[in-house]
C-alpha cells in the first residue's frame, strides 16, 4: 500500500501558541485512519492544512501526491471534507442541495441526476430527497453530509467528529456507512473523533495527537499488545453469591498481576492463563461463575495509556 495523505514535521503556529508541533503522519491507501486527541490537541488544526485551507508555518504534507500549499485545487478535487457541522441551504431540499454542490464541482447534468438519486439511496435518504433540509434531524444532516462529500467522487474522504450529537440509531447508520464507503468502495478515510469506541469499531489504525504532537501511531492490535507488555493475559471474572474476601483471595494466585474492580466483577490482568486456579477458587468458596471471558484492551486504555505518558 501507499500513502494517501503525509506529513513530516508539519508545524503551525499562532504567534506563541503552537498548534500543531512538528507532526508526522501517514494514512495508507484503502484503510480507516481514526486521528484522536482532545478538544485542543489541534486534529482540526491539522486537517485544515491538509486541505489547504490553513498554510503550515514549517515542515510539508501531501494528499494523493500533492502539496495542499501549492496545489490546493489538486487536493480538493480528490478529497471530500465532512466538518463537524456540515452546512446547508436549509430552505432548498436535499436533492436541490446535492445539485448546488454537483454544479460546482462541474459535473454534467446527466451525470449529477443519475449519481445524486444513488447516493440518496447510499446514504438512506432515498425517501426524503424532494423534503427541505430544515425538517432533517442532526443524523439525517450528517448522512446527507456525506452524500455531498460523495458527489465529487473522491479518492480520499477527511470526517472531522461525524457522529457527535446523534442518537444511537443514527451512530449506528453512520458508523455502517463510513464502513461500506470503505470496505465496498474502496475509499480511504481519515476520521477525527474523540468517541474511542465507536473507532475501534471501524478503524485499521490510529493515531493519538496530545498538545499538537503525535504521541503514538500503528494498529489498534500491536499497540494493545505493546502496553500490555508481559501482561499477556486479561479476563473479566463474574460470580454469584455471598463474594467477602474474593478479591484479596485473586491477589494471592500466582499470575495475577493486578485485580481491578469493576461494575458486577473484576478485571484481572495476568501473566499465565490462570482460568483454572480461577475457576477452583470460585468453586471452593461456594459461588457461582457467572462469567470468566478473555479480554483484549479496549481502545480508551490504549488512549489513556499514552495519553497520561505524554
Amino acid at each position: 500500500m501507499s500513502a494517501v495523505i503525509e506529513t513530516a514535521r508539519l508545524t503551525k503556529r499562532y504567534r506563541d501558541l503552537v498548534a500543531v508541533n512538528e507532526l508526522s503522519l501517514k494514512v495508507e491507501e484503502g484503510e480507516t485512519f481514526g486521528f484522536l486527541g482532545p478538544n485542543g490537541a489541534g486534529k482540526t488544526t491539522t486537517i485544515l492544512m491538509l486541505l489547504g485551507l490553513s498554510e503550515p508555518t514549517d515542515g510539508q504534507a501531501f494528499v494523493c501526491g500533492f502539496d495542499p500549499t501549492r496545489q490546493p485545487l489538486e487536493v480538493k478535487k480528490r478529497v471530500g471534507y465532512l466538518p463537524e457541522n456540515p452546512g446547508f441551504y436549509e430552505d432548498l431540499t436535499a436533492r436541490e442541495n446535492l445539485f448546488y454542490i454537483a454544479r460546482l464541482n462541474r459535473v454534467p447534468r446527466t451525470d449529477a441526476n443519475r449519481r445524486i438519486t444513488r447516493l440518496l439511496g447510499q446514504v438512506g435518504l432515498d425517501n426524503d430527497g424532494d423534503r427541505p433540509v430544515s425538517e432533517f434531524s442532526r443524523g439525517m444532516k450528517q448522512r446527507l453530509g456525506i452524500a455531498e462529500v460523495l458527489v465529487k467522487e473522491p479518492k480520499v474522504v477527511i470526517m472531522d467528529e461525524p457522529t457527535l450529537g446523534i442518537d444511537p440509531d443514527g451512530v449506528t447508520r453512520i458508523l455502517e456507512l463510513i464502513t461500506g464507503l470503505n470496505r465496498e468502495h474502496g475509499i480511504t478515510i481519515m476520521l477525527s473523533s474523540h468517541l474511542l469506541h465507536q473507532v475501534q469499531q471501524i478503524c485499521h489504525r490510529i493515531g493519538i495527537i496530545v498538545k499538537g504532537k503525535m504521541i503514538v501511531q500503528g494498529d489498534v492490535d500491536k499497540l494493545g499488545s505493546a502496553i500490555l507488555k508481559e501482561r499477556r493475559w486479561n479476563f473479566l471474572l463474574e460470580v454469584g453469591g455471598k463474594a467477602d474476601g474474593l478479591e484479596a483471595e485473586l491477589r494471592s494466585i500466582s499470575g495475577i498481576a493486578e485485580v481491578e474492580p469493576r461494575v458486577g466483577g473484576w478485571f484481572l490482568h495476568c501473566t499465565v492463563d490462570v482460568r483454572p486456579a480461577v475457576v477452583s477458587l470460585v468453586s471452593r468458596k461456594g459461588l457461582s461463575l457467572l462469567q470468566l471471558r478473555s479480554e483484549d484492551p479496549t481502545l480508551e486504555e490504549i488512549y489513556l495509556k499514552y495519553f497520561r505518558e505524554a
